[in-house]
């Protein structure tokens, strides 16, 4: 059974949200993550910054949530792959339409052991409660639109009516 890292992966490579140009960033960015060695288990918060398009301010915000853990060598944080892989799942949460809160939650229900079945659970919940907020978000603004079609209508009818 698939993690939601792996879900979270393949529903990414269908997001319309990114532009062809935070696309090729995220390629360039795995690329060089993938250079470092197999080894190489703890990542500075430059790294992280660096690897997710995001800034250190952003990184320290999530930790102050509770939601990476680094530990300190120091003032330095250093922080392992538990955290790199929370740290993913916030990023693709949050293209989800995932709140923090959300993404808290998902986080903490991973259990291997159980194949992860409660956190894959919680994540369809939390897909299908997010997609119903979009399907919510494009009716609103489609009538919007409808109500601005008719208000540009009346003022072109005002127009008209008074010889402009």
């Amino acid at each position: 059974m698939p993690t939601v890292l792996q879900v979270a992966l393949r529903l990414r490579k269908g997001n319309l949200y990114s532009s062809h140009k935070k696309k090729s960033s995220d390629h360039r960015h795995a690329a060089n993550h993938e250079q470092r060695t197999m080894s190489e288990s703890t990542f500075t918060i430059s790294e992280l910054a660096r690897e997710f398009g995001l800034t250190p301010r952003a990184i320290r915000f999530y930790e102050d949530r509770g939601l990476l853990s680094p530990k300190r060598n120091g003032q330095q944080r250093v922080y392992s792959k538990k955290d790199r892989v929370h740290l993913k799942l916030i990023v693709r949460g949050k293209r989800l339409g995932l709140s923090l809160a959300e993404s808290k939650d998902l986080i903490a229900l991973y259990d291997p052991g159980s194949r992860n079945k409660k956190q894959l659970q919680a994540m369809l919940d939390a897909i299908d409660t997010s997609s119903a907020r979009l399907e919510q978000q494009l009716k609103d603004i489609q009538i919007m639109k409808d109500e601005l079609a008719e208000a540009r209508k009346r003022c072109l009818k005002a127009l008209l009516e008074n010889g402009s």
